[in-house]
This record gives C-alpha cells, sequence and structure tokens, in this order.
C-alpha cells in the first residue's frame, strides 16, 4: 500500500504595522482581496488586530495580521504583545504615509518595529510602503521613493527593506 502525497499546506505569517490612517487595511484589500481603489473607500479604521488566512500559489496561506495603528494599539504592540506580534514572522509590510506632518515619528515606530522583529523573527523580509504616492507631483515621485530608501537602508543593517511607491 503507497501513502498519500497530498501536498501539505505551508502557512506564513504576514504583518502589516503603520501608524493610524496610513492605509495598510486599504493596501492589505488591494493586494490580498482584489478590492479596487474606490472600494477601499468604505473601510473604516481596523480596532486591535485584524486576521485573515489567504490561500496563495496553491499551496501557500498567508496568516496576514493587519495591526490597527492607533497609539492605544501601537503601545500594547510593541510592550505587553510584542512576542505575540513580532514571533514567528515571515514578512513584515510597514506602510509609511506621504502625508504625514512627522517624519521623524514614523520612523521611531519603523524602528521600533525591526527592533521587536529582530528580537523574535530574525529572518523576516521587511517591505516598506511608500502610501499615497499619488499625492505627488509626477516628475517628484521616483525622487521621493528614493528619499525614503535611502533613509530606510540606514536604519538597520539586519533587515534591507524592499520600499516601493503606491
Amino acid at each position: 500500500m503507497q501513502a498519500s502525497s497530498a501536498p501539505v499546506s505551508v502557512k506564513k505569517k504576514l504583518v502589516i504595522m503603520g501608524k493610524s490612517g496610513a492605509g495598510k487595511t486599504s493596501m492589505r484589500s488591494l493586494i490580498f482581496s482584489n478590492y479596487t481603489a474606490n472600494d477601499t473607500r468604505r473601510l473604516g479604521a481596523t480596532i486591535d488586530v485584524e486576521h485573515s488566512t489567504v490561500q496563495f500559489m496553491g499551496d501557500l496561506n498567508l496568516n496576514i495580521w493587519d495591526c490597527g495603528g492607533q497609539h492605544k494599539y501601537l503601545d500594547n504592540y510593541l510592550n505587553e504583545q510584542k512576542e505575540n506580534i513580532f514571533g514567528n514572522v515571515e514578512v513584515l509590510i510597514y506602510v509609511f504615509d506621504l502625508e504625514t506632518t512627522n517624519r521623524e515619528s514614523e520612523y521611531k515606530l519603523y524602528d521600533e518595529c525591526l527592533h521587536n522583529l529582530e528580537a523574535y523573527s530574525r529572518d523576516a523580509k521587511v517591505y516598506c510602503l511608500v502610501h499615497k504616492i499619488d499625492k505627488v507631483a509626477e516628475d517628484q515621485k521616483e525622487a521621493t521613493v528614493e528619499s525614503y530608501r535611502r533613509a530606510l537602508a540606514k536604519r538597520s543593517e539586519l533587515f534591507q527593506p524592499g520600499v516601493y511607491g503606491t
């Protein structure tokens, strides 16, 4: 008698992080749920962490943790829940809001995320989305993304993020 050779499902944890209003849930919905940009207008703020699982490329299941960006939740993620949030992460997607009035505070939060990722998931891949690029003049888009790319490359030796305008 031969053993069954059913495909083995692989589960990977993906965490989406960023400040409130950055567009984390919109990006998740566009990328993983086939929403249109117009569909995302009806999305509200994420309360705490929204968990979803998406089957991707056959046998890959992405366990997506969309983390609300309000201060009370961020403080909890980075302190009380840091091992739970940042443990066993395969991919961190950090969403930067181009409309922020305080880029340094965004960088500080990003640094704290990387610090926790280094402690609990050293092999994770990091991707940064410079979101709301459509608000930037066409001839300034690449320079804007490149500015973030340079700044983020200096912030960590362990993680070298992919940086993309969205």
